[in-house]
C-alpha cells in the first residue's frame, strides 16, 4: 500500500493528476501492441517496458498510476496457454510494476506522495472486439459477476490502494462490477465510456451513476475513454446523483476502428479544460487512449496552480 495518506485523503483535499494512455506511451516506447491481449502480454514479455511507461508519467506530474491490468483476464490469458495460478500472478504483477516505478519516483523527488490503482475493464475488453464500446453482451449481472470476482479478487490481494472500474459501457455491467469491488473491502472508482450523453449501451448517466450512490466503498464515480467535450457536463451530473468527488479522463478525442484496430478523427484533448472538470467537482483528473506525458505535465501543471 501506498506508504502516506489514502488517496481519498488526498482527494478531500483537491484534485489530483491520473495518468494517461498506458497503451500510447508503450508504443512510443517501441512496443508492439497488435494482439488481443494488448499491453497486458508485456506483463508476460517485457514487464520493464510497462514500469518505464509508468514512470513517464509520474515524471510528467501524475499522481496516481493505473495498472496494466485492463485486458488481463483468466480467459484471455488462458488463450494464450497461461493457466490460472500464472494469470493471477501476472495480474498481481502488473499491481507491482506501478508500485516500484513509484517507489522509483520517490527516490528521485521525494516528498511526491503517488498512488496505484488496479484497472479493472469490461467484460467486453477480454473480447477484443471493440464490444466494451457497446455493452449489452447478453449476459445477466450475475453471470457478470462470476467472470470478474476472480481477477477483481487476484488483484485487490496484490494491495493497490484502490481499484479502478473503468470504460464500463452499461448499468448492468457496472452493477456487477461495483457488488464485486465491494467484497474486496478496496476503495474504487466507477468510471463509465459514454456517448452522446448517455452510457455506450444507451442509458441514462442518471440511472448509471446512481449505481454508486450509497456505497460504502466508492472513492469517485465519472467517466473516461470518452470525448472530451462530453467531461465537464457527466462530472456535474455524476456528483449530483451521488455526493461523491468525480473522476474523468476522457481520451483524445479520435475515435476506435476495431475492425482496422486503429485510431481515427481529430484530437481534441486539451488540458486547459481541466479547471473546469474541477470547478465542476472532479477531484480525479487525467487522460486515457491517445493521451500521453506531454499533455499530463500540462494537466498537472494546471491542477497545481
Amino acid at each position: 500500500m501506498s506508504t502516506g495518506g489514502t488517496l481519498a485523503d488526498a482527494l478531500d483535499a483537491g484534485p489530483v493528476p491520473l495518468d494517461g494512455g498506458l497503451s500510447n506511451q508503450l508504443e512510443a516506447q517501441g512496443c508492439d501492441l497488435s494482439d488481443a491481449l494488448w499491453s497486458a502480454r508485456l506483463l508476460a514479455d517485457a514487464p520493464e517496458q510497462i514500469e518505464a511507461a509508468h514512470l513517464a508519467y509520474l515524471r510528467a506530474g501524475a499522481r496516481v498510476l493505473i495498472t496494466a491490468s485492463y485486458q488481463a483476464t483468466l480467459e484471455g490469458f488462458a488463450r494464450y496457454g497461461i493457466d490460472r495460478a500464472g494469470a493471477e500472478a501476472l495480474l498481481a504483477r502488473s499491481v507491482r510494476l506501478a508500485r516500484r516505478a513509484a517507489e522509483t519516483a520517490r527516490r528521485t523527488g521525494p516528498g511526491r506522495e503517488s498512488w496505484v490503482a488496479a484497472s479493472v475493464g469490461p467484460y467486453g475488453a477480454m473480447l477484443a472486439d471493440g464490444s466494451e464500446y457497446r455493452g449489452r453482451y447478453g449476459l445477466g449481472v450475475r453471470e457478470l459477476e462470476r467472470f470478474h470476482r476472480p481477477r477483481v479478487a487476484a488483484l485487490a490481494a496484490a494491495g493497490p490502494d484502490a481499484l479502478a472500474l473503468e470504460t464500463v459501457p452499461d448499468v448492468d455491467e457496472a452493477e456487477a462490477l461495483v457488488r464485486v469491488a465491494e467484497e474486496t473491502g478496496v476503495p474504487y472508482w466507477l468510471s463509465y465510456s459514454v456517448a452522446g450523453g448517455r452510457t455506450r449501451a444507451g442509458q441514462p448517466l442518471e440511472e448509471a451513476f446512481a449505481v454508486a450512490a450509497g456505497r460504502d466503498g466508492v472513492l469517485a464515480v465519472g467517466v473516461n475513454c470518452c470525448d472530451p467535450e462530453e467531461a465537464r457536463e457527466a462530472v456535474e451530473l455524476a456528483v449530483a446523483v451521488t455526493g461523491r468527488p468525480a473522476v474523468v479522463y476522457p481520451n483524445s478525442g479520435e475515435g476506435w476502428d476495431a475492425g482496422a484496430r486503429r485510431w481515427a478523427g481529430r484530437g481534441t484533448f486539451d488540458p486547459g479544460r481541466v479547471r473546469a472538470w474541477a470547478r465542476a467537482g472532479a477531484r480525479l483528473v487525467g487522460g486515457c487512449c491517445r493521451v500521453g506525458p506531454e499533455q499530463v505535465a500540462e494537466l498537472a501543471g494546471r491542477l497545481e496552480a
